[in-house]
């Protein structure tokens, strides 16, 4: 059967469509990416170490009963200022006031058992003045007279101790200060010596910061410490009081304490920022990079480094020192006039080709409502 020439036609393109479909398309280039550089260089530390603090008494004393039993009244609050003698809790005092009762009528009989011993004595001594007994008989009237007294001293102590045992039962603030805890309530049964109250003592005030253990060995007893309240501008001197021995289990730090003047007594509890002189690096020269510029190359950190000809980049090393504000200080790995990628780090390659990204300025601002008021104007005011 001939061909016509529209089927001659449609078989030609039939077989062009499927000769493109089996061969493969052209992979596409990559496409050259704009990054953001800093040309490295030597620059001057903006602050030292700052840490951040909380002011605290510097005697902080934990109260308890001396004695256990049930709590059944508090009269402390947290917050709350009380003054030495203040009542700050009670205890069911009732079996101790047994035994004050007890100890009491044990000291009443002893005391009759005493002077009837006494009254013995006394009568005996008599006889044996007009040799009516022996010596020995009124030496056994001695002895016993002295027993009496022995079992009369014996019940008086025992009665100042039950005594007390009862007093006991009220918890007295015996120094001025500010509740800082509570750590029992009402109706909870205590044993004796568990803490009840937390009273910070009127007095010096302390700044406690931890410290990690590479910086500890710089800071030493009576170096001076700069302390700002928060919202303040002006800071407080102080001087280092006390450095922790030991590194604190959980977080692997050390506790350093910092005394203030009396008279510049700061809020407990309230939050400062502390500078220890003995780590201040203002001004000391330094190459320091954004933290954008970071990438974590495994274990360690890295950066991409422009090579201006033939615009790629690559992977370099580096070893941070320390941070500064939002940059990080570099201790090796970069030298300055070296350009790095400050931006889009995660999203290059080794080798890969890029572009400077240059920002575009924004057009001038018109004030186009102002321009079509005049040239609204113009013409009215031609007319006139």
């Amino acid at each position: 059967m001939p061909f016509t020439r529209p089927t001659l036609a449609l078989t030609l393109v039939a077989a062009a469509i499927a000769l493109s479909a089996c061969s493969r398309p052209a992979p596409s280039e990559e496409p050259i990416r704009a990054v953001k550089v800093v040309t490295v260089g030597v620059e001057g530390m903006r602050s030292g170490g700052e840490f951040a603090g909380e002011v605290r008494a510097r005697v902080e004393s934990r109260l308890g009963f001396r004695v256990g039993g049930k709590i059944v009244r508090r009269q402390a609050e947290l917050g709350q200022r009380v003054r030495a003698g203040e009542v700050l809790a009670q205890l069911d005092p009732q079996d101790y006031q047994l035994a004050a009762q007890a100890a009491k009528a044990q000291v009443n009989a002893a005391q009759t058992n005493r002077d009837l011993a006494a009254a013995d004595f006394k009568r005996f001594s008599d006889l044996r003045e007009k040799n009516f007994i022996s010596s020995a008989e009124l030496e056994r009237r001695d002895a016993a007279l002295k027993a009496a007294q022995a079992q009369l001293d014996q019940a008086l102590a025992q009665g100042a101790a039950q005594g007390n045992q009862a007093a006991y039962t009220t918890l007295v603030a015996d120094v001025s200060g500010v509740v800082t805890a509570v750590e029992a309530e009402p109706g909870q049964v205590v044993a004796a010596g568990t803490p009840v109250v937390r009273i910070a003592q009127d007095g010096p005030r302390d700044v406690v910061f931890a410290v990690p253990e590479d910086k500890v060995s710089q800071i030493k007893l009576g170096t001076a410490v700069d302390v700002r309240p928060w919202g303040a501008t002006a800071a407080l001197k102080g001087a280092v009081r006390e450095v922790a021995a030991s590194a604190d289990p959980v977080t692997r730090t050390f506790a350093v304490k910092v005394s203030l003047p009396t008279q510049d007594a700061l809020a407990l509890g309230a939050t400062v920022a502390v500078l220890p002189h003995a780590l201040d690096r203002s001004g000391t020269p330094v190459i320091k990079l954004p933290t954008s510029a970071l990438r974590q190359d495994g274990q360690s950190s890295a950066v991409w480094v422009l090579d201006t000809a033939s615009m790629t980049v690559k992977l370099q090393p580096i070893e941070i020192a320390t941070a500064d504000g939002n940059d990080v200080v570099v201790a090796a790995g970069l030298q300055p006039g070296m350009q790095v990628v400050s931006a889009g780090v995660h999203v290059l390659s080794p080798g890969q080709k890029v572009s400077v990204y240059k920002e575009k300025k924004a057009p001038a601002l018109v004030n186009t409502a102002q321009d079509a008021t005049k040239s609204v104007a113009t013409p009215a005011s031609a007319a006139k």
